[in-house]
Order: C-alpha cells, then structure tokens, then sequence
C-alpha cells in the first residue's frame, strides 16, 4: 500500500495548491471531483503513472484517457481546433463538453494512435484552479474499478482507493451529469453523446447540423 494524502478541496491553501500541481505534473496519481463524477488523473506526458492508473482502475490499456486542460489556451498546446471546435469551447468550457479534436504535434502522444484527442476544461472550481497552476494538461477517467459504477460519494472514494493512490482530494457528493461528446476530427462535427449540452444548442452555437448520434 502506498501513502495516501487525503484534503477537503476547501481546505487548499494557494501553497498546498501549488505543491500539487507540480506533484501531479512529476507523476502522482489524484482521485479528485470534477463537475461530472470524481476522476482520476496524472500528468498527461507521465507514461509510467498512467500505466499505474489502468492497473489501478483493471482498465483495458487500449480505451484512451481524456485530457483535461484549465483554459482552452492550454488546450490550443496539445490539440488543433477548427472554427466549429473554437465556438463550442468559447461558448461552453468550462463545462459539460468533451470535444474530440486532432493532437497537436505536441499532443501527438497523448492521442495514443487515435485521431482525435477527447479534452475538455471541467465546470469544477477547484479542479480549473488546480489545473491552471500545472505546466501540462491532465490525463484523467472516471474514478471506479473498469465496469464497475462511477463513485460520486467520499466514503467509495475512500474505500476503493485509500492505499492506492497519492492524493484524494474530496470535494462532497457529486450528482453526475455526463459531458455531451462531439467529434470534431471530420469535415462533418458528429454528436457521439448527448449530455449536459443539448444537440439544438451545440448545433446553434456552430451554426452547423451534427451528425446522428454514433455509438462511442
């Protein structure tokens, strides 16, 4: 068992902040809230403590990680956005949109051979604030052992990964409301899952039709 550090989100100081960030950007692997369900995440470049998390979650290596950014300037680092990806990330970051856009030259790995990145800047306060002091974007998923339902509550946050991980950072119990998904990697935007954001508006914001809904 490793040495877990657990904190109340409300209790972080600026310093305490800071420390995490860099720890995170080195390779330590956090459970901590989001605006969806409680995630868990590492640096985005730090192989070795992503392979920690798919061993840790008995997740299938192949099902890519999403990427998590504080700002959508730190997204432009890692990914290519088109003028439609552009309007639904003014419009709706931070917030329930993951959009699927191609890496960056820098973003390449993160990919993992896919073509499409899925990022997203998270509606979570303390989470953005935590995000915006690191120097690399996140690489994070849900916060359960692989099939297994997603943990909203710190008490099955701390039951499943006390021991196993560096930080836990426990912001209360979350009501999850899943993130709309867009592929935006084709000359044509495709709508994958319809969540928090309702097709109509995605479809305003671009001023152009989605595709039907694919299966993920």
């Amino acid at each position: 068992m490793r040495k877990t550090l657990i904190f109340k989100t409300e209790e972080m100081t600026p310093e305490y902040m800071l420390l995490a960030a860099q720890a995170l950007e080195k390779g330590a692997v956090a459970v901590l809230p989001t605006d969806t369900v409680y995630g868990i995440g590492t640096g985005a470049f730090c192989e070795t403590a992503i392979a920690e998390i798919y061993r840790i979650k008995e997740r299938p290596a192949t099902s890519p990680l999403q990427i998590l950014t504080g700002s959508l300037r730190q997204a432009h680092q890692v990914a290519r956005f088109s003028p439609a990806a552009e309007k639904l990330a003014q419009a709706y970051w931070p917030g329930a949109l993951t959009a699927i856009v191609p890496p960056s030259d820098k973003g390449k790995p993160l990919a993992r051979g896919f073509a499409g990145l899925g990022i997203r800047v998270p509606g979570n306060t303390f989470l953005v604030k935590l995000l915006s002091l690191m120097q690399a974007p996140m690489a994070c998923t849900s916060a359960n052992l692989h099939g297994q339902p997603v943990l909203t509550d710190e008490k099955g946050i701390l039951e499943t990964f006390k021991g196993k991980v560096d930080y836990i950072f426990l912001g209360g119990t979350l009501s999850p409301t899943a993130s709309s998904v867009v592929d935006l990697t084709g000359e044509t935007p495709v709508l994958l899952r319809e969540g928090g954001i309702a097709r109509a508006a995605l479809e305003q914001t671009m001023g152009l039709a989605l595709q039907g809904k694919k299966e993920a």
